[in-house]
């Protein structure tokens, strides 16, 4: 669909509410000819409001939507861009909703981090109650996503309050993978055709824990969660690891560490010497990514292991006692279906996991799957395995912690995460909810830079590829150099 902004350039919150609405289409920034399907999205500020006014003309139907915000001097520029765009989205949305008929589960909420909104009413003293029917009568959310919301606000906001301003998150990158499934749009490497990089790529990681860990010392820094994920970790030989868990863990302070997490992800990457090596090197927490147990979804995307795999697989865990352990899962997959997906949870259920992530697919450019023709679950389709995944999982005494979106997922839903009681995974809630800096090493991340308390939030973004990473060691030391920078700043305040 054609898009054109008048007196505004808000193509976020616009691409967002496109997507939900009118799945099958894409953002095309041309004039539209007569007649031809567009929106035009206007912003217009006065002495008193700003308004947004939206005109959709799609498949010969007209339909139009307006909101406005009051015009406040007092405001700063990033509540007064806020509103705008608020406003903006609303009035999509309204002439989105009359000319489809349809009310997207997330109402008029486009963003990442929905669960923001919510922490913000209730931190300004309102109710959960009044939170809800804001959340309703405004954003017109439905009443299983508001309370996702408004639950996963609350377990932020329980972490945020037991944060000191001086601590932070390490995040190290293992960017590869045994082979490369077909859903995955990260910068990963399959071992089968680059196998000869792991050990160039260890020697950089190891030089960089070192720089980076006396930077934090310097700086005054406290690690308070460690995560390392990928691509796959567990790829590492049992060795590799226990090598570079040795270094991480005499180069950083982790003293003050409560949370340390391996994403041990493939089942076809785990055995009994590489989960020991987690055990002694301090991991009390792993993440075994399944995605699926229908073996036909696992050929569907690229996995060279079967579900009986995984079944092996958690056996070993729970043979080893880890304290925590997460299972991720996609809802939405080729070749899945509602009964498949349904079958996969029960099963994760019985395994013994305290932590069960729901991810929606997100069918991103950078995937094979929208090369390969395999079939795709309808948005209806994934609604149903969501409306089977929440409820099963409260009934087995699961709550939800952490929820984030992302573009392009079917149905324009979720992914969240869900624990039993006192079993959340800390990082995943400092990251989603941006509440501290995550520092990141290796390739294919981004090292985020967070001053809560001034609502100020930088980035800088990390060479893709292993190759890259290996022969750019300036671009390591330019990123370090910049977080050591803006947390001087920050705690000299």
């Amino acid at each position: 669909m054609k898009l054109i902004f008048r007196g505004h350039d808000d193509r976020y919150a616009v691409e967002q509410s496109l997507l939900a609405f009118f799945p099958d289409e894409r953002p095309v920034y041309e004039v539209a000819a007569g007649g031809e399907d567009h929106a035009l999205v206007s912003l217009h500020s006065g002495k008193i409001y700003t308004t947004a006014t939206t005109r959709i003309v799609y498949q010969g139907k007209t339909a139009r939507g307006v909101s406005r915000v009051v015009i406040d001097p007092a405001l700063d520029e990033y509540e007064s861009e806020r509103l705008r765009q608020k406003a903006v989205k609303l009035s999509f949305f309204k002439a989105a909703r009359e000319i489809t008929g349809i009310t997207p589960s997330w109402g008029a909420l486009t963003g990442i981090r929905p669960g923001k909104i919510a922490a913000r009413f209730l931190e300004e003293g309102k109710t959960e109650q009044q939170t809800d029917r804001i959340l309703r009568d405004t954003y017109f959310v439905a009443p299983e996503r508001r309370r996702l919301a408004i639950e996963t606000a609350q377990a932020g906001l329980k972490a945020k309050a037991e944060l000191k301003d001086n601590e932070i998150s390490l995040y190290v990158g293992i960017p590869f993978c045994p082979t490369r499934c077909a859903y995955c749009s990260f910068v990963s490497a399959s071992v089968e055709k680059s196998f000869g990089l792991m050990e160039p790529y260890l020697e950089v990681l190891h030089r960089e824990i070192a720089d980076a860990a006396r930077m934090v010392e310097e700086t005054g820094l406290k690690i308070k969660s460690f995560y390392m994920g990928g691509g796959t970790p567990t790829t590492l030989s049992a060795q590799q690891m226990d090598r570079l868990l040795e270094h991480l863990n005499r180069s950083f302070d982790l003293s003050g560490c409560v949370e340390y997490c391996i994403e041990a992800g493939r089942p076809d990457t785990i055995d009994r010497d590489k989960l020991q090596v987690l055990l002694d090197r301090g991991a009390d927490r792993i993440s075994v990514n399944p995605q699926s147990l229908e073996d036909h979804v696992l050929a569907a995307i690229g996995r060279k292991h079967s579900a009986a795999d995984i079944e092996r697989t958690m056996e070993l865990v729970a043979s080893m006692n880890f304290p925590h352990v997460n299972m991720d899962l996609i809802a939405g997959l080729p070749e899945d279906t509602p009964a498949g997906f349904r079958r996969t949870l029960d099963k994760c259920l019985s395994y013994g996991a305290d932590n069960i992530t729901v991810h929606t697919l997100a069918l991103k450019k950078g995937s094979r799957i929208l090369l390969e023709g395999s079939k795709i679950p309808t948005a209806e389709e994934v609604g149903a395995m969501l409306d089977y995944a929440n409820p099963t999982l409260r009934a087995h005494g699961f709550a939800p912690y952490y929820l984030y979106r992302q573009k392009y997922m079917s149905g324009s839903f979720e992914n969240v995460g869900w624990c039993i009681s006192g079993a959340e995974g800390l990082y995943n809630i400092y990251i989603m909810e941006e509440l501290h800096s995550i520092l990141s090493l290796g390739a294919g991340g981004s090292t985020k830079m967070v001053d809560a308390k001034r609502g100020r939030i930088e980035r800088v973004f990390h060479a893709k590829f292993p190759t890259e990473y290996i022969q750019r060691p300036e671009k390591l030391a330019e990123n370090l150099s910049a977080f050591r920078s803006f947390h001087e700043e920050m705690l000299k305040r």
